[in-house]
């Protein structure tokens, strides 16, 4: 069961405006750029990543009835800046882990005792360039 959606009210609320900044430079951790697929603003949510092959998987410890997935979802894509870098991301697929996920240990032990077993692959559209320009 996903993290209770108290939590994610929390964290959208107060949380991720003061760990964002910080977390979208740290390995492992991102931010996703998205666009509200009803009121059209521009949304930015802090997340923890990592890489498979060439997509970039995120962890969806909430699970994928979040706001910022459905966004996504609906939009075919995204931006992600991680490590300093943002990269335009598309063709989203949620999907379930069964053990076979390749993941880092230290991730899965931690998205196993919240029993977090959903993700949402990205695979990179273009080049990554430094954040903050075009």
């Amino acid at each position: 069961m996903p993290i209770d959606r108290k939590v994610a009210r929390f964290n959208r609320r107060f949380a991720n405006h003061l760990v964002g900044p910080l977390f979208s430079r740290l390995p492992g951790f991102g931010k996703v750029h998205h666009r509200g697929r009803k009121s059209g603003r521009e949304f930015a949510t802090p997340v923890k990543l990592f890489r498979r092959g060439t997509d970039i998987v995120i962890t969806l410890p909430y699970g994928p009835g979040s706001d910022w997935v459905k966004n996504v979802l609906a939009a075919g894509g995204c931006e992600i800046t991680t490590r300093g870098r943002r990269i335009q991301v598309g063709n989203p697929v949620v999907f379930s882990d069964d053990g076979t996920t390749k993941m880092p240990a230290l991730t899965r032990r931690i998205l196993s005792r919240v029993e977090a077993t959903e993700f949402i692959a990205l695979t990179p559209v273009q080049a990554s360039v430094p954040a903050g320009r075009p």
